[in-house]
């Protein structure tokens, strides 16, 4: 797993079988710093990774259920997400 490159998710080298989850998360519109936690379909942590400075994450992961939890200062906020096959790419924005 890795966190988002700064200046944007860049996908440049990164192969189209890579089942990929990534975003941004905010606060009143605006990007915010803290972490990202991808949960598996029981709950259970798999991986965290720091946000950019611009707000953004990323993860790579296996097709399924997922959520995903941002912990910023003074705030929580899940977002489910599922990704059905292999090379699929999910694009999340949280709000805390």
């Amino acid at each position: 797993m890795c966190g988002a490159k700064a200046g944007g998710p860049d996908l440049a080298g990164i192969g189209a079988e890579e089942t990929i989850i990534q975003g941004s998360v905010t606060r009143g519109g605006e990007p915010v710093s803290g972490y990202v936690r991808l949960l598996d379909d029981g709950g259970e942590f798999t991986a965290e990774v720091p946000t950019s400075a611009s707000g953004q994450f990323r993860f790579f992961a296996a097709p399924g259920t997922w959520t995903l939890r941002a912990l910023v200062p003074g705030a929580t906020a899940d977002r489910t997400v599922v990704l059905a096959e292999k090379g699929a790419r999910a694009e999340v924005a949280i709000a805390v």
